[in-house]
């Protein structure tokens, strides 16, 4: 049966959390309908990667537009014909305008690699070296328009090694986002988990504070 969950996928470069995606819907995890890959970048490989997947594609660049607000209305143009219900935010490399986040309110995912409401914006590896943190991670929420601070659905988690750098520690996060991404987005997708009211609702309860796992 195929998925009525119309997914796009919006991507700035490699896409290897693309490949994740296309992986656990190819292997019968993941039960979403894989509709479009969007990016703003035409030389992204994460572009080949979903053409060889067999998914449709669609390109716009930034640079041809005045500002983010007329590229933001150029991209929800395209996006639109494609109709999609979840929006997947997988190395996006642009900030959404008021009026994107508003159009798909409570349709678009992030993944964040902190364990938010921590370190919030860039450098999170170091950050988090340098306070001299036990845990690591990474986060999937909502999208809203305060940067980084929408509702949390799922976090990941492992424990920081001692002599770690912050590369190492990139590459160990990333792993652990291969897996939760997908899996949160299947939970909105089937319904599990809604944005309602500016929060997360887990099987029709409020849920303050994101799920967890730990790798």
């Amino acid at each position: 049966m195929v998925s009525q969950c119309k997914t796009a996928i919006l991507i700035s470069g490699s896409g290897t959390n693309l490949q994740a995606f296309i992986d656990a819907v190819g292997n019968g995890s993941l039960d979403l309908d894989l509709t479009v890959v969007f990016s703003n970048n035409p030389n992204a490989y994460g572009l080949e990667r979903a053409e060889r997947a067999g998914i449709a594609t669609a390109c716009i660049q930034h640079s041809d537009f005045l500002d983010r607000e007329s590229f933001d209305c150029a991209v929800i143009t395209e996006l639109d014909r494609h109709q999609p219900d979840l929006l997947i935010l997988a190395g996006f490399m642009r900030i959404l305008s008021p009026t994107f986040v508003a159009h798909y309110s409570g349709k678009i995912l992030n993944i964040h690699p902190a364990l938010l409401p921590k370190y919030p914006g860039l450098n999170t590896h170091q950050r988090v070296l340098d306070a001299g943190d036990k845990w690591h991670g990474s986060t999937v929420h909502f999208v809203t328009e305060e940067l980084d601070r929408g509702p949390r659905i799922l976090q990941g988690r492992i424990t920081v090694g001692p002599s770690e750098t912050a590369d190492e520690l990139r590459d160990r996060v990333q792993t652990i986002e291969h897996h939760i991404y997908p899996l949160a987005a299947g939970w909105v997708g089937s319904g599990k988990v809604v944005f309602k009211n500016g929060q997360c609702w887990v099987d029709g309860e409020k849920s303050p504070e994101p799920s967890q796992v730990t790798l």
